[in-house]
């Protein structure tokens, strides 16, 4: 540790090394550094530790922390590092070392060059971590010299100044007595019952700030927050994989609630029934919504957070996932008139961002859309989005009902869940609307048995049905660490792949790196069945043919499987044989 008001310099373990060096060039005399020992004794505060002897030396002008930088750059035979004001650093770069990283050992990724990662650093002689570095990100590292100064700058100018990591705050809370349980439930004059003393809690509140903002960082799409018997669990879920981090001490579980509590502007008084909120934050020059949910269990209240990112709303078929003939097919089938267009999966599959797709693809100015949602997840410009509220009676079919009476052209139904909604739908559909919505089913041609098992009409399905698209989401291959891969017979035989298909494909895997988290994986795509209601199948709907005959008749006129399509693009190196087997496990015909 060293003084608060001292300037930064390389580790006390360099100190010798570099002193004995300078003298080596004649840049020290021992009288000099006689001197700079006494006067570290001399100005000793009981508060504080001893100045080091590299600090008063630098701090007289006798030997600058630059001197020191460039004597270790001619010693161990490494660059100086370019102007660090003047640096401009990526994104995708500072993701791929962490900021608590960088920050202990006093570097700052500069960018990669070829398969190497320059860095800028302030001790060369920290061969720990180089080491623990080149291991993280999973390439050689190729350093380059600076002063501390100048790397310190740079941290808080990327990195940003107040973005203590989370053990940080950790740590921070674990020497104080502030912020605990008992915090939580003080009340203050005029405020709500079981509020936190805001003074109090000031580190709770940086404590919860850092939890969101590290989970936007690693791209997750939930924070789930939950208080076990002993322990105080945290997890991220990212490209739909649970990850639990660091774990806060139990004993702030009351203070970390309570704030997500009023964050989402939710009663933190009542604690015996599930509540729903809604937290705005701005990250990196653009908001962010999160949907809150809390949910009352035997050990405390369990809060859940979905991120939601409107930018991935405006995102075009080939990134959901299509490839080129899917995409053209599907580009067709939104763009009709009239009928119903059903996108089915279990939850978490994909299927409100497909919708949100096709509604940003489809919206013009000639075109009046309306939508029905439980809730309203993203906020979309030129479209009217109407909340479903079972407390004043505002149902699926009720809105849905009230929704035709104001002349749309497009009408998309969050979800079909009873007959009043799935009967009001297709009449909509069948007078001159084009409406979208989802169905729980676990393919395509079962969306057919499922309508008629609620109590449809099979004329008014068959009549009213344009298409069925059933989706799955996959991990894809992290491009930073993707490398080619060749499967044995037995993995290639899981996916159906022939020997002439398997001879052409580009398979690959993932080693795992820094941008992925070590998995291998970065980001989703979805893999889809897409079922085409023509007149023969509207005849078969008609005549109430079982799904398997559906499925059937389907699959001879070129409906691909989800399992077929995933198999597609594990040849075409997007995704693995892992992912695609594991996702479709009950699709092996």
């Amino acid at each position: 540790m060293t003084n608060a008001n001292a300037t930064p310099t390389v580790s006390v373990a360099a100190d010798d090394f570099v002193i004995q060096l300078a003298q080596d060039r004649g840049l020290l005399h021992p009288a000099q550094i006689d001197a700079a020992q006494a006067l570290a004794a001399s100005h000793r505060d009981p508060a504080a530790p001893v100045p080091r002897l590299l600090e008063v030396l630098n701090q007289q002008g006798i030997l600058s922390s630059r001197r020191v930088a460039e004597l270790l750059a001619a010693e161990f035979g490494m660059p100086m590092a370019p102007d660090m004001a003047n640096a401009r650093i990526t994104g995708e770069t500072l993701e791929m070392v962490p900021r608590a990283i960088a920050a202990r050992h006093l570097l700052v990724p500069l960018g990669r060059e070829g398969n190497k990662l320059r860095i800028a650093l302030a001790d060369p002689l920290d061969t720990d971590g180089i080491d623990a570095l080149s291991y993280i990100v999973k390439m050689p590292i190729e350093p380059m010299v600076a002063t501390p100064e100048e790397i310190l700058s740079a941290i808080d100018r990327f990195y940003g100044k107040d973005a203590n990591s989370i053990d940080d705050l950790l740590n921070d809370l674990s020497g104080t007595g502030a912020a605990t349980d008992a915090t939580a439930e003080t009340t203050e004059p005029g405020a709500e019952a079981g509020a936190p003393n805001a003074d109090a809690d000031a580190p709770i509140i940086k404590l919860v700030h850092q939890i969101i903002l590290e989970a936007i960082q690693r791209r997750a799409s939930d924070i789930h927050i939950e208080p076990l018997e002993k322990r105080f669990r945290v997890r991220y879920r990212i490209d739909g994989v649970l990850i639990e981090v660091e774990n806060p001490p139990k004993r702030l579980q009351l203070s970390i609630i309570s704030r997500l509590k009023i964050m989402a502007n939710i009663s933190i008084a009542e604690k015996r029934i599930p509540q729903d909120g809604r937290i705005q934050i701005g990250v990196a020059g653009k908001q962010l919504d999160l949907r809150v949910s809390s949910l009352p269990t035997a050990h405390g209240e369990s809060i859940v957070m979905r991120i939601l990112d409107k930018e991935g709303l405006t995102l075009g078929l080939p990134e959901l996932g299509f490839l080129s003939d899917d995409a053209a097919t599907f580009e067709k089938l939104i763009a009709l008139p009239d009928g119903i267009l059903l996108v089915t999966g279990p939850t978490g599959s994909g299927k409100t961002t497909t919708l949100y797709g096709c509604l940003h693809f489809i919206n013009k100015p000639d075109r009046k859309i309306i939508t029905v949602e439980d809730p309203v997840e993203y906020q979309l410009n030129g479209i009217n989005q109407v909340p479903v509220r079972h407390d004043v009676g505002m149902t699926f079919a009720s809105a849905l009902r009230a929704m035709l009476r104001q002349a749309p052209n497009i009408v998309m139904v969050g979800e079909i869940r009873d007959l009043e909604t799935a009967e009001i739908a297709i009449n909509a559909s069948l007078t001159g609307h084009m409406v979208f919505s989802t169905l729980h089913t676990n393919d395509a041609p079962g969306a057919v048995t499922r309508l008629i098992d609620i109590g449809v009409k099979p004329f008014l399905v068959s009549t009213s049905l344009r298409a069925i698209m059933a989706q799955r989401l996959v991990r894809k291959i992290c491009r930073h660490c993707k490398r080619p891969y060749h499967p044995d017979a037995k993995e290639v035989r899981s996916l159906n792949i022939n020997p002439s298909q398997a001879a052409h494909a580009t398979f690959a895997k993932g080693d795992g790196c820094a941008d992925c988290n070590a998995t291998g994986y970065r980001g989703r795509m979805g893999i889809f069945e897409i079922f085409v209601i023509n007149e023969e199948i509207q005849k078969m709907i008609y005549e109430h043919v079982g799904t398997a005959r559906l499925r059937e008749r389907a699959r001879a006129q070129g409906m691909r499987t989800m399992r077929e399509d995933g198999a597609r693009k594990v040849t075409a190196g997007l995704t693995t044989i892992e992912e695609v087997v594991s996702i479709t496990v009950g699709d092996a015909s």
